[in-house]
């Protein structure tokens, strides 16, 4: 029995590793002293940093605690992702925390205990596994939104998203309740036999279409996305910019992997349901984004659209399709975070501006910024050879290999649309007149991070192989019981 339990602890190493380190860096601040918020916070990046290794070189294959997890290569490159955003987004909210009087321990805390959940969820082999790392991140991620205590819009943030996310989570319960009733088990295996044995059940299919829609409103497609323009425009800025990229890939990791892994044999069905997902998002990412004027709303709608972008690959239902969205997460990670790190390079008079009229000629006064900004913004409008470009390509090259080509065309229509917000972005910043200069310098928390994800943005169609095969070999191992009317 002990050398059981000792295996099993071991394949989930990271998962300890960062519940341990949540804990001890807790008790440190709470105990020790609340003027340690600098120990804890580099703490806490350290202790990502670590699960992160922890994670690469763990071996896959395993499934342990009797099922309840499964560490493989899909869980890994996801919670590398993951980690990763985490730490970026730490990294640049630092100078934030100092300026806004927010340098408190409790936030990388929050971080790491969230990103603990996160590793649960792209790891999940259970339906309890799935539901215990969701609530863990997402009862952190409320407290998060609404951190900034003295902000009214910042506690109407996380109040909006607390209330309207425990809606979701109740939808994931009866989801979770009806697929246990109806399959007498919350093993992932276990649904596949039973769906196997007794072919397709409705009281199964209606308890996956809830699961859907539990994990629909954690990627805020649409119609779950009410949660998001407010969310991100009233949460703190480096919060939003965690939003945007850590929990966004794990939930879309989630939903993949149960549709795909669990509900295999549903594919017909869920498939439509993922359709009408990626049209309604991508149709809202691109024309809601129009007529804002708040830079946080319009990248919390082009949150929406890039969320109904990475649909389009899951629609396919293919190892192709799974391809496609892992690729499509780990840029849409890495050019999400250097536009929140330009955001927050938005500075006048010390504080924080969000005005997209505020851009104006901001290629004459700080025209690195500037250039950077405009490689974001053309990236995510998807325009080659940058990163943005080849996301949307491989999902649209798996649908089209799926037959979806009505999705194919929508997806490219809205994608064209939604580049005139872009575009208009880059077109302030270098033909309209100048507003009032940003403060000077950027940050030092700052500047790696916008140099590297700009690099990285420009450079991809160079350095491609690595994650394209490691995306090849998570999509492979996910999709290797996909039933074969998925294919």
């Amino acid at each position: 029995m002990a050398a059981f339990l000792s295996h099993d602890l071991l394949a989930i190493l990271p998962a300890l590793w960062l519940a341990i380190a949540g804990m001890t860096l807790l008790m440190a601040g709470v105990f020790i002293s609340r003027s340690v918020s600098q120990i804890v916070f580099w703490g806490a990046v350290a202790s990502l940093v670590i699960a992160g290794i922890l994670a690469v070189v763990s071996p896959v294959g395993e499934q342990p605690f009797d099922g309840l997890l499964a560490i493989d290569a899909f869980g890994r490159f996801m919670t590398v992702l993951v980690v990763t955003g985490a730490v970026l987004a730490l990294i640049m909210a630092r100078g934030f925390m100092r300026r806004e009087s927010m340098d408190r321990f409790e936030l990388p805390v929050l971080v790491v205990l969230a990103t603990l959940g996160m590793y649960l969820m792209v790891q999940a082999n259970d339906l309890m596994t799935l539901y215990v790392g969701l609530e863990m991140q997402s009862l952190a991620l409320y407290v998060c939104a609404a951190f900034q205590q003295d902000k009214l819009r910042s506690t109407e943030a996380g109040l909006k998203y607390f209330v309207l996310g425990a809606v979701a989570s109740g939808m994931l319960l009866y989801g979770c309740s009806l697929v246990y009733g109806f399959s007498g088990t919350t093993s992932f295996q276990g649904i596949v036999a039973s769906l196997e044995v007794g072919g397709e059940s409705t009281g199964i299919l209606v308890g996956a279409v809830f699961i859907a829609a539990g994990l629909a409103f954690k990627i805020s497609a649409v119609p779950f996305h009410m949660w998001t323009p407010d969310v991100y425009e009233g949460a703190p800025t480096p919060v939003t910019a965690f939003f945007s990229a850590a929990p966004k890939v794990a939930a879309m990791a989630l939903l993949v992997r149960v549709l795909i892994d669990p509900f295999a044999a549903l594919v017909d069905h869920w498939q439509q349901i993922i359709f009408l997902l990626a049209v309604g998002s991508m149709a809202l990412g691109a024309l809601g984004a129009i007529g804002q004027r708040n830079i946080k709303r319009l990248m919390a709608y082009s949150s929406i659209g890039h969320a109904g972008f990475a649909l389009v690959g899951l629609a396919a239902g293919s190892e192709a399709g799974v391809h496609g969205v892992a690729v499509y997460l780990a840029i849409y990670l890495v050019m999400g975070l250097g536009t929140w790190g330009c955001i927050l390079a938005m500075r006048r008079d010390g504080a924080m501006v969000e005005g997209i009229d505020d851009l104006a000629g901001l290629s004459r006064s700080q025209p690195a910024l500037a250039l950077a900004f405009a490689v974001f913004m053309f990236s995510m409008a998807g325009i080659p050879p940058l990163a943005g470009f080849f996301g949307k390509f491989y999902v649209f090259l798996a649908a089209i290999d799926a037959g979806l080509y009505t999705l194919t065309v929508i997806g490219v229509l809205m994608s064209v649309v939604g580049a005139f917000y872009y575009i208009r972005i880059v077109k302030l910043m270098y033909f309209d007149e100048p507003a009032d200069a940003f403060d000077r310098p950027v940050g030092r928390d700052l500047v790696p991070v916008i140099a590297v994800t700009a690099v990285a943005t420009v450079g991809f169609f160079l350095f491609s192989d690595p994650l394209l095969d490691s995306a090849r070999n998570a999509a492979a191992t996910l999709v290797a019981g996909l039933s074969p009317s998925g294919q």
